[in-house]
């Protein structure tokens, strides 16, 4: 019973220790020594750049920058303004400045580049994480490390991108407009996607990723959190970073900073100073601090390789790597371990067919049981609680109660089904089936996804795990405990980021990863006699959570209810609607809408998930100035035709959409003097999935100019939204303030007095 205790124990403090492992406890205080980072510090600069929402072409936008340059310049370090307009992939068109700085080195070498970008999300995001964070991360490491009155070998290039939000507009002019540029050997990356957890470490490179990796490893930061998957993970979400721009334009290597935990915060009212977790900040200091203490030295011209290698973090190891041309061979090696060990199992007589086939058949019933819980048990709350459906994130209040009870479900299938096949003497052949697996797993990753080629080392001490239980008839229960951490280690993180990062959709990941990783500990719990009872008792836990995550599923002042409303004038026929993203009407949305308010006809508002409008309603008309449209130069050469299109607003706004058919050509388009640029079929915009042209973010209400050639006979009709986020503030509209437990809906056009309006180039 002692052993089985201590085993238990053991277990716990290897889960608690691959979490401590990877987040500091605690911050550095406001009279930490000069020379070191200062979270308490950084967080008066956050405190300021953080008062109001700063979008770009905001009026706090213009003092968030203005404060920046003042605490650069208070560091010595001279300042310039970069600004241009620029259209990124995303088809958001708006004009950025930049913020630089740059610090000399003692050689002439390439640059290491300190990055974040200082604009919130449009309309109601605060930004003190995304990227306030990474803002006041660089202010504080610089001051620290200038402390120190050392040169360093290479320039520091301290690059506060404008526009990130839009479609990484900032990041695009630097790249490809500033002669700076050219110089930059290594991009250092500090971002957000919530407001807390660990920040995690993201490689962005075109080739081999070997030199990049040795030297994090030889920086040595404290809390390491990376992996070789992650980055694979990361590629197939919806978000690109500035490094991006620096990856595909111009070929410079990259590493990613980005936090991830508490995603629902992400875009919305509530990222603000006061929910931003200290101890995360404290985490990208420290990042921030080792990086540039070895890179500031190092060689950032032998950074290309053309090797990659596989990568993790552990405890007590920190980071551990080894080449891609090991993948195969290691897998190799352990699959002939596995066959010599069953060999010798059944030589011995210490498997049996019949135990290793109930070993199947359990392992399988408990992922089968696992997979079904994940997927439609997600569903049923889905049923249960539809005002979830509100939340685009796809990661609720309560989503950490959720991943808990999942979990607890989980185990508690495996330790039920396994009561079912328990005999003392038949532990080595109950983990065959799991090892069975697990080498499949492998086999698939080491030939499609190498990044994840790392599994395969708890597969190495579950071999481990097999080997004592075929040489000892009473094994170490502690031994077997302690063959199990590296199990523990790597995947705990992983079993709790994946619904984070994915959504609580990806729980059905947890849950089969939770099997998965039981079965390599199945030396530990076979000795377990009484796993029926254990199996209650996590069941009983996963329905503590369930009613955690019950009680918690209301909207509240601290989880406010994500809504919209828009008031939208089609100045061509005079009439106005109130419309709303929103499955499901509440308090506040049901001043405008009732159940039957579904005219949502002819509106072409995109978003980032592609959500729609669900309820549309008629309403009065009231007197918005719509925009001036002048169409002139109206000139025939040949086949083509060149028209100007100058659109002029009469009322302060802050964003234009442009809408066209999709059988539409064009051969040349420029947007306020920019050209766009050519497809391989010397085209613009001819790629468009759907009828969106573009955005346009507008900046000190400048207008939009477009001058654009066509086929000559080409009837060409633009559909142009133009937008206000004053809807609140309208006098005429009489719109009362939301409730205390709702805020704006992220990522859709929100709060907006939107006028719509045809723009017609005939011939």
């Amino acid at each position: 019973m002692l052993k089985k205790a201590v085993a238990v124990l053991l277990i716990s403090l290897a889960i608690y220790w691959s979490f401590s492992a990877i987040i500091p406890s605690k911050i550095s205080t406001i009279d930490a020594p000069d020379n070191q980072f200062s979270t308490q510090r950084a967080l008066v600069h956050l405190k300021e750049i953080s008062k109001a929402p700063h979008y770009l072409g905001s009026a706090s936008h213009l003092e968030v920058q203005n404060y920046i340059v003042n605490a650069l310049e208070a560091l010595s370090i001279e300042t310039e303004l970069q600004t241009d307009y620029a259209i990124g992939e995303w088809g958001n068109f708006s004009k950025p400045t930049n913020i630089l700085g740059r610090i000399k080195g003692r050689e002439t070498g390439k640059a290491l580049l300190l990055m974040s970008h200082y604009d919130s999300h449009p309309h109601s995001s605060f930004g003190a994480s995304d990227a306030g964070s990474g803002v006041v991360t660089i202010l504080e490491g610089l001051r620290a490390f200038l402390s120190k009155n050392k040169t360093p070998k290479n320039d520091i290039i301290v690059l506060i991108t404008d526009g990130e939000e839009l479609g990484l507009n900032g990041a695009d002019i630097f790249v490809n407009k500033h002669p700076w540029a050219k110089d930059v050997g290594l991009a250092v990356n500090f971002e957000a996607r919530g407001s807390g957890g660990s920040g995690i470490m993201f490689v962005e490179t075109n080739k081999g990723n070997a030199n990049l990796i040795t030297g994090f490893v030889e920086a040595n930061p404290k809390y390491p959190l990376a992996n070789s998957l992650f980055y694979s993970l990361y590629k197939l979400l919806p978000n690109d970073t500035d490094l991006t721009r620096f990856r595909e334009d111009v070929d410079i290597e990259g590493i990613n900073f980005a936090f991830i935990d508490d995603h629902f915060d992400y875009h919305t009212a509530l990222d603000t100073y006061e929910r931003l977790d200290r101890n995360t900040l404290e985490h990208q200091g420290q990042y921030l601090m080792s990086m540039l203490s070895y890179f500031s030295e190092a060689d950032l011209d032998k950074l290309k390789s053309i090797e990659d290698v596989v990568y993790f973090n552990m405890p007590f190891f920190n980071m551990l790597t080894y080449p891609f041309s090991w993948i195969l061979p290691i897998f190799l090696f352990a699959v002939l371990v596995f066959i010599l060990l069953v060999s010798y199992g059944f030589k011995r007589r210490r498997i049996d067919p019949k135990s290793v086939g109930r070993g199947f058949a359990a392992f399988f019933v408990a992922l089968i049981l696992s997979v079904l819980v994940g997927i439609f048990l997600w569903k049923l709350m889905l049923v249960f609680y539809p005002e979830y459906s509100e939340m685009l994130h796809g990661f609720t209040y309560n989503g950490h109660a959720y991943i808990a009870a999942f979990i607890c479900i989980a185990i508690a299938l495996c330790l039920l089904v396994y009561s079912k096949v328990y005999k003392p003497e038949n532990a080595a052949s109950l983990i065959v089936a799991p090892l069975f697996l697990w080498l499949i797993i492998c086999g698939a990753i080491a030939f499609k996804l190498e990044g994840a080629s790392f599994f395969i080392i708890p597969v190495y001490f579950g071999l481990l795990s097999f080997f004592v239980l075929l040489r000892q008839k009473k094994p170490s229960l502690i031994l077997l405990t302690l063959l199990g951490f590296p199990a523990l280690f790597i995947f705990s993180p992983i079993v709790q980021l994946l619904p984070i990062g994915l959504g609580l959709n990806m729980l059905v990941a947890t849950t089969l990863l939770v099997v998965l990783v039981f079965g390599l500990l199945i030396s530990i719990f076979a000795v377990f006699r009484h796993k029926k009872r254990w199996g209650y008792l996590f069941l009983v836990f996963g329905l503590y959570y369930m009613i955690s995550a019950h009680i918690s599923s209301d909207f509240t002042k601290e989880r406010p209810k994500p809504n919209s409303l828009l008031y939208v004038l089609d100045a061509d026929e005079n009439t106005a609607k109130w419309m709303t993203y929103d499955k499901l009407l509440d308090d506040w949305t049901a001043h405008f809408f009732d159940k039957n308010s579904k005219d949502t006809s002819n509106i072409a508002f995109s978003s980032k998930y592609k959500t729609k409008i669900q309820f549309a309603k008629n309403t009065d008309v009231i007197e918005i100035p719509e925009p001036i449209v002048e169409v002139t130069n109206d000139t025939i050469i040949g086949d083509f035709k060149s028209v100007e299109i100058c659109i002029t607003p009469q009322r302060e706004v802050q964003r234009m959409e442009l809408f066209v058919d999709t059988s539409y050509v064009f051969h040349e388009f420029k947007i306020n003097g920019m050209d766009v640029k050519k497809n391989e079929e010397n085209k613009v915009f001819s790629k468009r999935k759907g009828k969106r042209l573009f955005n346009y973010y507008v900046s000190k209400n400048e207008p939009l100019e477009v001058q654009i050639t066509v086929p000559k006979d080409q009837d060409t009709e633009f559909l142009l939204y133009e937008a206000s986020y004053d809807l609140l503030d309208n006098g005429m509209l009489n719109v009362p303030d939301r409730y205390t437990n709702m805020i704006p809906k992220p990522f859709v056009l929100n709060d907006a007095v939107v006028v719509k309006k045809v723009v017609k180039v005939n011939n």
